[in-house]
């Protein structure tokens, strides 16, 4: 199994912690494996847009399109940028190896903030 090495760092872009984790994992169970403080308060339905992070350029663009159940709950996260994804939805792969996930400053959890 390939092991893939993903950087979490805060919102002002310092680094939180470095692990490693197998392909095919996602991004918010590896957090949560890690003790990272990504929510994921829907734990990985695509129903809130808590696990958002926002990814480096050239690792967004290694990963397939985000479908219209991705978009949409992305609209409504915090701080949305071009390079935004739901942690629930990113996939690791071994192109991905060596890639950082930036926490937004903020989430907005609609099943606690209301819609």
């Amino acid at each position: 199994m390939c092991q893939i090495k993903i950087h979490f760092n805060d919102s002002k872009g310092i680094l939180i912690k470095t692990v490693e984790a197998n392909e095919g994992d996602d991004l918010l169970s590896i957090a949560h494996e890690y003790d990272i403080d990504l929510e994921g308060a829907c734990e990985g339905s695509v129903a809130c847009s808590t696990c958002h992070v926002i990814l480096e350029p050239e690792f967004y663009d290694r990963m397939p399109e985000p479908d219209d159940e991705e978009n949409d709950m992305l609209d409504m996260a915090f701080g949305l940028t071009d390079t935004s994804r739901l942690g629930c939805q990113v996939v690791l792969k071994r192109e991905l190896d060596g890639m950082t996930a930036t926490l937004p400053s903020a989430t907005r959890n609609m099943f606690v903030d209301g819609g």
